[in-house]
């Protein structure tokens, strides 16, 4: 069994994982992370393997707490990759697009895929026909817009997510809802239109906590796989075991 570890920007995801298909997944925040890691091994303790994947500085005592259970891979830049990486700045691409990266090449061999990342931020990804990485972009997430709108004003109040009834607001808070919500919505089509024109017969996954929101709205034909990542992180470990 693989135990796949996600520390990202607002939680802690953890999967176990069998013979390649997710048994358990579950997120928490960071300050329960030693009682949840002790839980999950008393919950399967055929758990052999780990890897760590980690937005930010990786503190030693995270991979000492799960290395005390099983072997550990932490995912760095100088993890062993399946896919070719022509990133031009290949030690500061986060360990997040890696893994949606390793987990297009698998599940979509030698196609274009694009993999749109709807979370903290929204990440764009691409792999193409030839099993090569070629980048993307980064953008702001829902929750990050409105904290902007905000923050930076002095008037504005600090709103959670909304689904808009029309494009043009008739108050302040529905003009706010409109112009992050369509902006955003607006955005990833326009995005997936743009790489459409240039790589044909282009698949787009969506994934991340704002997937399902999104998947229903977009003019775009898409896959929504909300595990996509950790799936992806599962097919480091077992490409790094080697």
């Amino acid at each position: 069994m693989n135990l796949v570890i996600d520390i990202g920007n607002t939680l802690i995801k953890y999967a176990v994982f069998e013979n390649g298909t997710i048994i358990f997944d579950q997120g928490s925040e960071s300050n329960i992370f030693l009682s949840k890691i002790k839980e999950l091994f008393e919950q399967y303790p055929k758990i052999d393997h780990a890897l760590i994947s980690s937005v930010g500085p990786l503190e030693k005592k995270e991979r000492d707490i799960v290395s005390l259970f099983c072997k550990v891979h932490v995912l760095s830049s100088e993890s062993k990759i399946p896919f070719k990486n022509s990133y031009a700045t290949p030690n500061t691409l986060g360990m997040d697009r890696i893994a949606l990266a390793a987990a297009a090449f698998y599940q979509n061999p030698r196609k274009n895929t694009l993999v749109i990342d709807a979370g903290t931020c929204i990440t764009y990804d691409m792999i193409n026909d030839s099993g090569e990485y070629v980048g993307g972009a980064i953008s702001p997430g829902i929750r990050m817009r409105y904290k902007a709108l905000h923050n930076q004003t002095a008037k504005l109040p600090l709103l959670q997510l909304e689904d808009i009834l029309d494009f043009i607001g008739n108050s302040t808070q529905t003009s706010m809802h409109s112009g992050v919500v369509n902006g955003a919505l607006q955005e990833l089509d326009g995005v997936i239109s743009q790489y459409r024109t240039r790589f044909q017969d282009l698949t787009v996954i969506l994934t991340g906590g704002d997937s399902h929101f999104f998947a229903k709205r977009l003019k775009n034909t898409i896959f929504a796989n909300s595990k996509f990542l950790l799936e992806g992180l599962n097919y480091l470990l077992e490409y790094n075991k080697r």
